[in-house]
Formats: C-alpha cells, structure tokens, sequence
C-alpha cells in the first residue's frame, strides 16, 4: 500500500494540470467556448488564438486557450470590435504582460544591486583600523587666548 502512494504521488507531480496544459479538443473547446468548430479553426488562421497541437497535427486547447476564446467572442460580439482589431488588442495585451514581468525583473535586480552595495559598505566599515582616532572637527569658541612671551632676564 505504501508503495502505490509513493508512485500515485510522483505520478501527480509529473503531470500536473495548469490552466496553459493543453488538454481540449477542438470539439470540447467548442462547447466550453459557446462557438463553432469552424470559428476556432478559422481564429486558428488568423492567429487570435492559437492552440498546441499534437504529433498528428490535431489542435490541443488549454483553459487560458479557452478564456481567450470567450474573450475574442465577447470584444466582437458585445463591443463590435472587428477581427484585426481584437488581433491587435491581444498582441497590445501580451506585450504589457512581457514588459510588467520585464520591470518586475528589473526591480528585483536593482534590490538586489542595493542589498549587496550595503553589504559591500558595511564590510568597508567594518575594515576601518580601530587604533586609530577619528578626527573630530573643533568648533570655534568665543573665548580669547593672550600669549605673552617671556621677557629676558637680565
């Protein structure tokens, strides 16, 4: 028994489903999207949606796949938008997403410019001779200093 839990859970680790895992047929895709066959291949053509396919050349929708379809039905159907226009909206989309992650990527590496530059300076302090005496700067005082030299003796 314990042996079949070990490879049941190894089995689950290797194939884990995600919302971009390829699993639809277009006959599913269809149905889940509210549209016809042909208009999925037909948004396949113009590339507004585009599925994996597998050796045989058969197309594989995923669940992103899907929510994209009903996207694209909704900006035409609902807000009139043409084909080439939802086209453009998808690919303005997708470089958002690219350039967001590109920023978070970014930030990240000048936090972690920031954290070693504070580790580099406290290693720096931290090498300073402690036998030597800091030099303090003097603040001028009021008082006045009469130096008389001694006189001769005769």
């Amino acid at each position: 028994m314990d042996g079949r839990r070990r490879q049941s859970s190894s089995f689950t680790r290797a194939y884990q489903l995600t919302e971009e895992t390829p699993v639809y047929v277009i006959s599913v895709a269809a149905q889940l999207s509210g549209l016809h066959p042909q208009t999925l291949r037909q948004y396949d053509r113009l590339g507004l949606v585009s599925p994996d396919r597998t050796a045989g050349r058969g197309r594989r929708y995923s669940a992103r796949d899907i929510e994209l379809l009903r996207q694209v039905q909704q900006l035409s159907q609902d807000e009139g938008i043409n084909l080439a226009g939802i086209k453009r909206i998808i690919e303005l989309e997708n470089q958002v997403a690219a350039l967001q992650a590109r920023v978070a990527e970014l930030s990240a590496a000048v936090d972690g410019a920031a954290t070693a530059m504070r580790q580099r300076e406290a290693q720096v302090h931290a090498s300073y001779r402690r036998d030597l005496v800091p030099y303090q700067d003097v603040q001028q005082a009021s008082a006045l200093v009469v130096w008389r030299p001694k006189r001769p003796t005769d």
